[in-house]
C-alpha cells in the first residue's frame, strides 16, 4: 500500500524511481538489498520496513557512508522501538510523517494526555512496555472504540455499532498530533487521513508544516 501510494504521488515522474528492492519478515538482515540500492546511485531512499528492518536499514546505510535525503514510512518512527538501535546519531535528519504523539519523545514529556496514557498504563497494564509506541496506538484505537460504543447507547446491535463506526465526527484523542482527529462516514471507513511531516534532529522529531490532510 505505501509502495503504490508512492507511484500514484509520483504519477507520470514513476520513472524516477531507479530501485525497487523488497524482503520477508522471515530474512535476517535488509544489508544486502541497502547496499544494492547505494550501488545503484539512489539518492533518495523512501524506507518502507517494519521496525526491525527499518532500525538496520539505517544503521546499515551510515555504515557503507550512503547518505541519501531518507523518507521513513510511520510504522517505524519510534524513537525507541527503531532510532536508539539504529543509531540516533545514524537517524539524523531521517524524515517521516506522523498522527501519534510519541511517548519517548521529550516533547511530549509533560503532556496532559500523554500523562493520561502514562496514568492509564500504570493502572491497567503494569507489566506493559511504556517504550513500546504500539502500546499507545492500543490504547488510541481502544479509545476510538469505546466513543463509538458510547454513541451506541443501549442499542449495541451489529447493525448499530456498524453504524456509529462510520459516522465518527471530529474525534480528538489525547493521544494524536494536535490538529489530527477522527473521521469516518457510511462511504469513508478510513479513520484518520491526516499527517504532518517531521525530522529527527538526533534526539526527537521536529514537526513541520502544516497537517496535510486528504480531505
Amino acid at each position: 500500500d505505501y509502495l503504490k501510494g508512492f507511484h500514484d504521488g509520483l504519477g507520470g515522474k514513476k520513472g524516477m524511481i531507479i530501485s525497487e528492492l523488497s524482503y520477508e519478515v522471515t530474512d535476517p538482515t535488509v544489508d544486502s538489498q541497502v547496499v544494492a540500492l547505494k550501488s545503484a546511485g539512489a539518492d533518495l531512499f523512501f524506507n518502507i520496513t517494519t521496525p526491525k528492518f527499518a532500525a538496520q536499514a539505517i544503521k546499515k546505510s551510515a555504515e557503507i557512508g550512503w547518505k541519501p535525503v531518507h523518507f521513513l514510512n510511520s510504522v517505524s518512527t519510534s524513537i525507541n522501538g527503531v532510532l536508539v538501535p539504529a543509531g540516533l546519531e545514524n537517524s539524523k535528519e531521517i524524515l517521516s510523517a506522523g498522527y501519534l504523539k510519541d511517548n519517548a519523545d521529550p516533547e511530549w514529556a509533560n503532556d496532559p494526555g500523554m500523562n493520561e496514557w502514562r496514568a492509564w498504563m500504570a493502572q491497567h497494564y503494569p507489566g506493559g512496555n511504556v517504550n513500546d509506541g504500539f502500546n499507545v496506538y492500543g490504547y488510541s484505537v481502544a479509545k476510538t472504540l469505546e466513543y463509538v460504543l458510547k454513541q451506541c447507547g443501549d442499542d449495541l446491535t451489529r447493525a448499530n455499532v456498524m453504524r456509529q463506526a462510520a459516522n465518527v465526527k471530529n474525534l480528538e484523542l489525547n493521544t494524536l498530533l494536535p490538529g489530527i482527529k477522527v473521521n469516518t462516514s457510511p462511504t469513508d471507513f478510513y479513520p484518520i487521513q491526516a499527517m504532518q511531516l517531521m525530522r529527527f534532529n538526533g534526539k526527537s522529531w521536529d514537526r513541520f508544516g502544516k497537517i496535510i490532510s486528504t480531505e
